[in-house]
């Protein structure tokens, strides 16, 4: 018989799950009302693309932490809508480089501002201190999980956010 003492509302899981919602949420919200059609996900995508120029598919999905199958149909998209293009490297023609187009580099300028908006409120609750604190510890327990990942199986698909 379960525990009837048993708060799974307090586990971290479950709070770093319902605060993804809220986060996505209010991405979503914010892209709207901007008139921007951009996925957290595709926003990631871009923002990394734009950092790293070039970088193939699996390289793209390490850099933001999603698996492969799920990214493709991230990068997918983002070349239906002319954000990305894929390129024939001249040293591996079995390759493919992305690279931002013109209007991905314009999307993004428009998209990261209201990113940063969005961040004070998905920490609203905490004083500047504890902010920078859970930022902190967050990263700190990301960076273990990821070292520890030899163990785990594979990366998980975002099945809650559309590509």
């Amino acid at each position: 018989m379960p525990d009837r003492d048993f708060e799974f509302d307090r586990l971290p899981a479950t709070l770093i799950r319902r605060l993804n919602q809220f986060a996505v949420a209010r991405f979503t919200t914010s892209m709207a009302e901007a008139g921007l059609d951009l996925t957290p996900v595709q926003f990631c995508a871009l923002a990394a693309l734009h950092a790293h120029p070039g970088v193939d598919q699996a390289t793209l999905a390490g850099l933001i932490g999603y698996d492969r199958a799920t990214l493709g149909k991230v990068v997918g998209r983002l070349e239906t809508k002319t954000l990305l293009k894929r390129q024939i490297p001249a040293n591996d023609r079995r390759a493919r480089s992305l690279h931002l187009t013109r209007a991905g580099a314009e999307l993004l300028v428009r998209a990261e501002p209201l990113v940063e908006q969005l961040q004070p409120d998905i920490l609203a609750g905490l004083t500047p201190a504890e902010q920078s604190r859970l930022v902190s510890l967050l990263g700190k327990l990301l960076c273990a999980l990821e070292r520890g990942a030899h163990d785990a199986p594979p990366m998980l698909s975002s099945r809650s956010e559309d590509p």
